[in-house]
C-alpha cells in the first residue's frame, strides 16, 4: 500500500522528468544555451537520483 509521502515523491519525480524533457527540447531548438543548460540539467539529474533513492528506502521499510 502506497503512503501519501510516496505519492508526493512520485508526483515530484514525474514533474522533474517533465522538466528534464522540456530542458532537452529547449536546448535542441536553441532556447537554452549550453552555459545555462548544463548546470540546470545536472541539478535535475541529482534531484531525480535523490527522489528515486528515497522511494527505494521507503519501499524497503514496508
Amino acid at each position: 500500500m502506497s503512503s501519501h509521502r510516496e505519492q508526493f515523491i512520485h508526483i515530484s519525480l514525474g514533474s522533474l522528468r517533465e522538466l528534464d524533457t522540456q530542458l532537452y527540447i529547449a536546448k535542441e531548438v536553441g532556447l537554452a544555451s549550453p552555459e545555462l543548460f548544463t548546470p540546470v540539467i545536472r541539478e535535475v539529474d541529482e534531484l531525480q537520483r535523490i527522489l528515486v533513492s528515497t522511494l527505494q528506502k521507503i519501499e524497503a521499510q514496508v
